[in-house]
């Protein structure tokens, strides 16, 4: 059956920045789908609130409470992982995201800290982990990146650098680790998670966004979660270096930073 492609019965993933939103759905998305999970954030309180919902659905879920900004906590999860499950065939790079700045206003230290947190991270974490993805005989790496590291705008001059530069060391990892390792990223768009809180609390705000958007609504962590679940499964054996847009359509920023010319 096809669908069954859709299936991770007993492999086990590693997520990043997985106490809500984009990174919780995606843990859950994978334990529904048969996967034991090593979920990562700062916030315990949240990861084991996820971790139950993963019990619940039958699956192991084992808890990370760190900053992932340390480079030698990332590298140790995939530790965790093998200590615990004894293998890792799945790594999702969730962590990341830096508040919009203009650009006068953006420091060279301010500059380094959003590539340092959404593309060395996962730089670290992949690397960490490719003997293991190796091994797997159905290793994915799947990047989350952002529509902005497509689009220009004022304000995104240090996410939208770091965000482009994680799509396209999507693409060169997946060269580097084929044919055994399948390396992919997501594009989201608008969501509608924490990091949005603004957004989602002035109307006009929202919906500015929603006019501005083809499908006409904000994206929801389980859009994303289930494009996750794709390139992650067997369903997405044919695909790699590959950066799936879900947007709801959108073809330029849809939220107007209002900033003035310099």
């Amino acid at each position: 059956m096809l669908i069954d492609r859709f299936r991770l019965d007993d492999r086990v993933a590693i997520v990043t920045a997985a106490g809500r939103g984009i990174g919780a759905a995606s843990a859950l998305a994978f334990a529904e789908a048969g996967a034991d999970v090593v979920i990562a954030a700062r916030t315990k309180s949240q990861l084991e609130e996820v971790a139950t919902q993963v019990r619940d659905l039958g699956r192991a879920a084992v808890v990370v409470a760190a900053d992932l900004s340390d480079v030698g906590v990332v590298e140790s999860l995939v530790e965790t992982a093998v200590r615990e499950f004894e293998r890792v065939d799945i790594v999702v790079n969730n962590v990341g995201g830096t508040m919009p700045m203009p650009f006068a206003d953006t420091t060279v230290k301010s500059f380094e800290d959003a590539f340092h947190f959404n593309v060395t991270t996962a730089f670290a974490l992949t690397k960490a982990a490719l003997p293991h993805l190796l091994e797997s005989g159905n290793g994915s790496v799947v990047n989350i990146t952002s529509a902005m590291g497509r689009f220009r705008d004022r304000g995104y001059v240090a996410y939208g650098t770091a965000k482009a530069a994680l799509a396209h060391m999507t693409r060169l990892l997946a060269a580097d680790c084929a044919p055994k390792v399948r390396v992919n990223a997501v594009a989201p768009g608008s969501i509608a998670t924490s990091a949005l809180d603004l957004v989602l609390t002035d109307q006009t705000l929202h919906d500015e966004m929603v006019s501005k958007t083809p499908l006409r609504r904000l994206g929801v962590a389980d859009d994303i979660a289930l494009a996750v679940l794709y390139l992650a499964s067997d369903a997405a054996a044919y695909v790699t270096g590959k950066v799936l847009e879900v947007d709801g359509g959108i073809e330029a920023s849809n939220l107007d930073m209002h900033l003035p010319d310099l």
